[in-house]
């Protein structure tokens, strides 16, 4: 029996550091084996507050199930084969500190690769030295890194020319090698975002990607040993026949012993003197994982089973024949478990109090005051601080408060001040807990659900004081994903497009064609009729996406009068809509409303409860909300931000500082399910204030609708939460002060009207989960009061996503984990006649689980009434076509299947995918497609996308490109789509920035002499003006770096893009150099209004747009001044006479030139 140490949350973390610290000597480390992934890096955490010198190392299990279709994520396998890696090192080295290894019962139950295989399995890079380049890439495949175009991810490389760019295995940023010639001349860690270097270092380890390796000896390692487990019949299958050829394929990982001669060892082989920590129960979990893994080894052999009888056809078509290995080869059975445990020293923690444990030091877990808080207007921090005096003569060291976050640790520190407690202060580390005075407070950040007291330290968390918390990762380093978004939506072969002067044609590719004597990379454009329009890529910025492509758009016609009328009534359009907000904003500046402010005590308790830590554009948008509350005009706000991104949050804030200042506040759903929803939130988050809050839809009966019409009227009723029941002319307020609206859009005509007559003098706050892309809302700045919440929660995981064949075994298994853990699933299909199909097999598969079908024809009473039931819990999974409720946020929900998912677009899988992750708990969503089927290539790229999505506010923002559409009929007016139809998305959003912008100084640009900025300067000197194929060999990469360079508007960002060029892709050749040298000169051009410049050896000839200088009279001047060497000709031109016999002649002169002019006219 192992012994067992009493150790509370958090006093556990200092007895395995005290163990550790006292192992160091033995030359022993101590193998920590806790219950789960959560549970591992909150440790993790705690270790480094507490014991920071502690060398830690985490194994993690992988994330997907046994038996499984599919591999782990590449980042869990490099991290686990680091930590083995730095494990094998640590038996080579003297210790130097305390050593500890956290892993999980998941991870230690599993077999790991042979030491030896790993040892041998280094590469290593020196600057200056010699490099084989060939050995250094046929390492790379070998060791499990894919080779890709831009490195993003781990395990990832790029070969581009004397630059290789890898995310090696346990670095948290990738590496660029710079060579020369062969010599290594750089080894740069650069950020996988920006793409810009951040450090140089001196050499470089590589360690494999993968836990298998793809070289001869393994290949015919797995060949024989998968031959003769399973005989012939196993050399058919898929992995067998794409191992034999060299190539990983998804789940390959589960056959991973056949790859070694040897078989597999153990975590504890890397760790040969070591002593063994369990969490409390972690044994007993042990026991079910084994049992669990017998299961699903033995659900694999009854489908393999049937698979292989000829007579279970419909069986068989199920899935591809999976041969399973016995688990003995892959996993720790029982008995070898038990000598390893016989061999060790080993101990179990125990949280509850027993001072009969051994080693006990009388630590005992922490006052929890939920019985106070239970407590109407209870003094919440006078018991704090009663409870403080308590145990002031039982800690001989600091008392210490501990939150979440930064945002937590302020708002605590302003309620104890504002409770009269002093002396308390911020301590970041445990060196500054050390140094805490006498009598201090000290106010910490650490993820502790529950405090303690020990002899000498004792800890009160947030969630003690204040109540139920989430356990919050720490953030992350902040990256920007503005140049991934560029390079993600750039121009795709094929994509519809716009040019401001030929309307909508289609892209097919990039051609060089010689133009003026110089090469130029041109966009090939294909119109009506098969004309073809040549654009150069300087002048990429006349083109613009048009959008989702709905295989209806007509292309337009070269030289057509169709396009400029369709334009110029677009225009028109915009001009009136512009006109509108403007006028809009003006009126609504002349109204009054009251002022509602509310004192930061109060408002910071009401905060303080909300369970989760704030994102930056929540904070943002939160405040937007408050500040317009507090000046007396009325609000028009609309909050845009995908359901679970904390709208809700938003609303009750300001429903709290509404109520709070006497006035009611009304909340409009569109749905019954929402209403219940939304009540059931903001009753619990009301719990213990006086506001009364009431729902009026049909779930309440009429006697109890009378009573809450009756306090609405009265106004004792300060909240009411509605349908479009509230619409209702004879319902009457007493005095209503804030109507939040969710989901405007998806009212009716009438109730939009009534709206209208409602929000005349009323704060109005109005909520959307329709995507609304940033540049929408930024041109709408100051005409349209907008906040827009893209970023998820920072707990937020992303959805772990797999694209597998229907796969019977998979689809249970995913089903029952959901089930056993307490959740529930969707599962999703592209037409109503496949329900029933579906449903008779769940029923079969999983008859465990309780089933309920909706689609979008049945009556809309009926179809409530089934999600309301879902929602309250009373089915297990949801069988839906794509109609599953977009306003509905289920965080139970977090498991989903798509079947036939290549008959869903891009746009539509992302938004389906959303319905799940909005816990804390990760969430596994399955793409199935037909096993026989072959996918096309499109469908294949569509479902690879959302694979590899996991940046969720990123991924917000690409799927609403797709969604543009219904974003601005939804913010301007449904009869705006068809304009955005007519015009593209993005130039309707263009037109409309110039609209605006206009309207503001008077100008409409509709009229007949109204200026067109939509130009470009022509320029040219006669050189090849391109990123040459062979700099940068990817065209979607070449076409994102044009695209960018269009966007291009000072010196500076020229500047800094040319140093990315060359951090990315090596020296800029001739043909970028000319290429970054036109676009500054277009920048020149542009703000002296000249549309064209020719220049030669002799000089240059340049004209001005439409024949018409800006300021005359001042280039007259200017001329004159010149004396002869630069002339004004009878056409309007400017000739200028140079020398300029080489190409960098031209170009220097032609800046000066360009310059002299350009400061003359707008001088």
């Amino acid at each position: 029996m192992p012994q067992h140490y009493c150790a509370p949350a958090g006093e556990d973390v200092r007895i395995l550091a005290a163990k550790a610290r006292a192992l160091m000597p033995q030359d022993q480390i101590l193998i920590h084996v806790t219950t789960d992934d959560q549970r591992l890096a909150t440790l993790q955490d705690l270790f480094a507050f507490f014991a920071p010198e502690i060398e830690l190392i985490t194994f993690p299990a992988w994330d997907c199930l046994p038996y499984d279709r599919v591999s782990p994520r590449p980042d869990i396998v490099a991290h686990r084969v680091h930590a083995l890696c730095t494990m094998l090192n640590w038996q080579k080295e003297k210790k130097r500190a305390p050593r500890i290894v956290l892993t999980t019962v998941g991870a230690v139950s599993q077999r790991v690769p042979p030491q030896k295989a790993l040892d041998d399995a280094q590469f290593f890079v020196q600057k200056n030295d010699t490099l084989d380049t060939e050995a250094l890439i046929n390492y790379l495949n070998q060791n499990g890194y894919n080779r890709t175009d831009t490195v993003r991810e781990n395990g990832e490389y790029a070969v581009r020319g004397g630059i290789i760019d890898l995310f090696p295995t346990g670095f948290d940023d990738p590496v660029r090698i710079d060579l020369f010639g062969d010599d290594v001349e750089h080894i740069k860690i650069f950020d996988s975002a920006t793409q810009r270097s951040l450090k140089k270092i001196k050499s470089l380890a590589l360690l494999p990607a993968s836990e298998f390796f793809l070289n001869k000896e393994n290949i015919e390692n797995f060949r024989q040993g998968f031959r003769e487990i399973f005989g012939m019949a196993g050399a058919a299958t898929p992995v067998y026949q794409a191992i034999s050829e060299g190539r990983k394929v998804q789940g390959c990982d589960h056959w991973l012993s056949l790859f070694y001669e040897g078989g597999l060892d153990t975590l504890f082989d890397y760790a040969p003197s070591s002593t063994i920590s369990f969490d409390y129960n972690a044994p007993i979990a042990w026991n079910e994982r084994i049992t669990q893994i017998e299961d699903f080894y033995q659900t694999r052999l009854t489908l393999l089973e049937a698979a292989q009888d000829k007579k279970s056809k419909a069986t068989a078509s199920v899935g591809e024949t999976y041969f399973p290995l016995a688990p003995k080869h892959l996993y720790i059975p029982e008995d070898e478990r038990a000598t390893w445990m016989h061999a060790h020293e080993v101990f179990e923690l125990n949280p509850f109090n027993d001072p009969s444990a051994p080693d006990s030091i009388g630590a005992r877990t922490g006052r929890n005051f939920a019985d106070i808080r239970a407590i109407p207007d209870a003094n919440i921090f006078g018991a704090l601080a009663q409870h403080i005096q308590d145990i002031r003569g039982d800690v001989n060291g600091p008392i210490l408060i501990a939150g979440y976050s930064q945002g937590a640790r302020e708002r605590i520190i302003t309620m104890m001040e504002a409770a009269q407690f002093t002396n308390l202060v911020k301590c970041d580390s445990i060196k500054d807990v050390k140094a805490l005075p006498m009598g201090a407070i000290g106010i910490i950040i650490l993820p502790l659900e529950h405090g303690f007291v020990a002899p000498d330290m004792a800890i009160c968390t947030e969630r003690d004081i204040l109540g139920d918390r989430l356990t919050r990762k720490s953030a992350a380093r902040k990256r920007k994903a503005d140049n991934f978004l560029t390079e993600v939506s750039s121009l795709q072969v094929g994509d519809l497009v716009v040019h401001v002067d030929h309307g909508i044609g289609r892209f097919v590719g990039l051609e060089t064609v010689e133009i003026g004597g110089g090469k130029h990379d041109c966009l090939k454009l294909v119109y009506a009729n098969d004309d073809k329009l040549f654009l150069p890529v300087e002048h990429i910025e006349l083109l613009s996406r048009f959008g989702s492509d709905e295989g209806t758009i007509q292309l337009d016609k070269l030289g057509g009068a169709g396009w400029q009328a369709r334009k110029a009534k677009a225009k028109k359009n915009l001009m009136e809509i512009a006109d509108h907000l403007l006028k809009t904003a003006a009126a609504r500046e002349l109204k009054k409303a009251e002022k509602l402010d509310v004192s930061a005590e109060v408002y910071n308790e009401f905060a303080a409860t909300f369970p989760y830590h704030e994102t930056e554009d929540q904070l943002n948008a939160i405040n937007d909300v408050l500040e317009d509350l507090t000046i007396e005009r009325p609000m028009d706000r609309l909050i845009c931000g995908d359901v679970g991104f904390g709208k809700t949050e938003v609303a009750l804030r300001a429903a709290y500082v509404a109520a709070m200042n006497g006035v009611q506040v009304a909340i409009v759903a569109p749905t019954t399910l929402l209403v219940r929803q939304h009540y059931q939130n903001f009753v619990k988050r009301f719990k213990g204030t006086d506001i009364r809050i009431d729902q009026l839809s049909r779930l309440v009966t009429g006697k109890q609708a009378k009573a809450i019409k009756e306090g609405i009227a009265d106004g004792s009723v300060n909240i009411v939460i509605g349908t479009h029941a509230l619409f209702a002319k004879s319902l009457k307020f007493n005095h209503l002060g804030l109507l939040i609206v969710d989901e405007e859009q998806r009212f009716g005509v009438k109730q939009k009207e009534r709206l209208k007559e409602i929000r005349e003098n009323v704060h109005v706050l109005t909520l959307t989960a329709t995507p609304i892309p940033r540049t929408l809302q930024m041109s709408l700045t100051g005409v349209k009061q907008m906040s827009l919440i893209a970023t998820p929660p920072v707990d937020r995981l992303a959805t772990r996503t797999f694209v597998l064949p229907t796969d019977q075994m998979v689809i249970r298994e995913a089903l029952l984990r959901e089930h056993y853990r307490g959740g529930q699933s969707f599962y999703v299909v592209p037409r109503i006649k496949h329900l029933e199909e579906i449903e008779n097999m769940l029923r079969d598969l999983v008859p465990e689980i309780r089933v309920v079908t909706a689609h979008g024809q049945m009556p809309p009473s009926d179809l409530e009434d089934r999600m309301t039931a879902f929602y309250e819990g009373q089915y297990d999974l949801l069988l839906a076509t794509n109609i599953i409720e977009s306003g509905i946020d289920i965080p139970r929900a977090n498991t989903m299947i798509v079947h036939h998912a290549e008959m869903f677009g891009l746009s539509q899988l992302y938004q389906i995918r959303g319905r799940i992750g909005r816990s804390k708990l990760r969430a596994y969503c399955y793409l199935t497609y037909p096993p026989q089927q072959s996918l096309t290539a499109q469908a294949q790229k569509r479902m690879e996308v959302l694979e590899t999505l996991d940046s969720l506010g990123a991924g917000f923002q690409l799927a609403s490109h797709d969604m543009d559409i219904r974003g601005a009929g939804n913010l301007l007016g449904d009869q705006q789509s068809g304009h955005v139809k007519e015009i593209g998305v993005e130039l309707y959003q263009q037109m409309l920035e110039e609209a605006v912008a206009a309207a503001r100084a008077g100008v409409d640009l509709s009229a007949p002499d109204a200026e067109d900025n939509n130009w470009v300067p022509n320029i040219n000197m006669g050189a090849a003006v391109l990123i040459p194929e062979n700099y940068v060999e990817d065209l979607t990469l070449r076409m994102s770096l044009y695209r960018r360079l269009a966007d291009i508007k000072s010196d500076d960002d020229i500047e800094n893009f040319a140093a990315e060029m060359i951090d990315r892709f090596g020296s800029l050749p001739p043909e970028v150099n000319n290429l970054l040298d036109t676009v500054k000169l277009k920048l020149l051009c542009k703000a002296a209004h000249i549309d064209r410049v020719d220049a030669g050896p002799k000089g240059a000839i340049i004209s001005f747009r439409n024949d018409n200088p800006p300021n005359v009279d001042k280039l007259f001047i200017w001329l004159q001044q010149r004396k002869g060497a630069v002339k004004l000709r009878p056409d309007q031109k400017i000739s200028a006479v140079r020398n300029w016999p080489q190409l960098k002649d031209r170009i220097k002169g032609l800046r000066n030139l360009l310059q002299e002019i350009s400061a003359t006219l707008n001088a």
